[in-house]
């Protein structure tokens, strides 16, 4: 119970960071990545943390306050998406996010500390933080992942309470009830509608965690669960080796089990960036139709080295990053530019 009550008294520091706009970047931020053939060697102190999109520059600034509080990397982790998952702006993450074709909002997170410990959730509906049952699970039970109805039922049981509003949101009932006149199923690149909040965080004793939520792809078939919360897909952390995340489409990750084939590239001696690559290759041999639909998929990995980076199959995709003092905002290497 100690615990949990620090982890309240960090997570609320890390709101009142939030409050006063630590993160702030400019719009047209310039910090890019190596070009798309050269691998990078960035390298960060502790604490450290990296999460996807421009959406992570919130999550990030609420993980950084967890972690100059004291807090371990997988308290920040969490914090971090819930940032994420509270923006009800957010139409790729939340319950702010668009509906699947029966008009429904369902959730899927996962959460993974530095000794592979992990838990996850899927097809979770109406409960605001779906990572946090991800952790509850983590804590909790003997098992790794619950879904539907059954994660819903842990999740009121240990406490967490449903919302008292309706979704989808209006905005994003509108845009589902325009998509039924076609009813045309095409995710587009480096669009909000089909990916994540992933985050990665290293803490000051140098422990790597994870997590990845989302409200899954637009207008998916009622029941379809994409990478996000399937361990060794859409996140995976080792801390002998390090950490790695993924966003884009789901179905194109799961095929390679993304994430963990990035860890496990590092494992072999490839830097993060290099291995992010690698794992995008694959997925490329893996998807000769790619040129024709515009997959996107992107990894982020960081190592126990401090080392991090990351890439994708087209040009796109960045990431953000937070240390002590400095903020910015990365465009990943990538192999395909249009």
């Amino acid at each position: 119970m100690s615990d949990r009550r620090k982890f309240l008294k960090i997570s609320a520091l890390a709101a009142g960071g939030v409050a006063l706009g630590r993160c702030a970047l400019p719009e047209n931020d310039n910090n890019s990545a190596a070009l798309p053939n050269q691998a990078s060697d960035n390298q960060h102190e502790v604490p450290f943390v990296m999460s996807t999109w421009r959406h992570g520059i919130a999550a990030n600034a609420a993980a950084f306050e967890v972690l100059k509080a004291g807090g371990t990397a997988l308290d920040a982790a969490e914090v971090g998406v819930r940032v994420t998952e509270a923006d009800m702006t957010n139409r790729s993450v939340g319950l702010g996010g668009l509906p699947d074709r029966e008009g429904r909002v369902t959730l899927d997170a996962c959460i993974m500390d530095h000794d592979s410990r992990c838990g996850a959730v899927a097809f979770l509906e109406k409960i605001m933080h779906p990572v946090s049952v991800a952790r509850a699970v983590m804590e909790h039970t003997p098992h790794v992942m619950l879904v539907g109805p059954g994660a819903y039922a842990f999740a009121r049981e240990r406490g967490f309470e449903p919302i008292d509003f309706k979704v989808p949101l209006p905005e994003a009932e509108r845009a589902w009830q325009e998509w039924l006149r076609n009813s045309e199923y095409r995710p587009e690149p480096n669009i909000e509608n089909h990916d994540t909040i992933g985050i990665l965080t290293r803490d000051a004793e140098g422990r790597i965690a994870g997590a990845c939520t989302t409200s899954g792809m637009a207008y998916k078939m009622h029941g379809r669960v994409g990478d996000s919360p399937i361990i060794g897909s859409g996140l995976f952390v080792d801390g002998e080796v390090g950490g790695a995340v993924a966003t884009g489409l789901g179905e194109a990750v799961m095929r390679v089990a993304g994430c963990s084939a990035v860890v496990e590239t590092m494992r072999a001696g490839a830097s993060p960036e290099e291995a992010c690559r690698e794992i995008v290759e694959r997925v490329l041999r893996k998807h000769p139709e790619a040129e024709a639909t515009e997959l996107q998929v992107g990894f982020l990995a960081m190592d126990r080295a401090g080392r991090y980076g990351g890439y994708s199959v087209r040009k796109g995709f960045n990431y953000a990053c937070t240390a002590a003092g400095e903020d910015r905002l990365i465009d990943t290497g990538y192999l395909r530019a249009e």
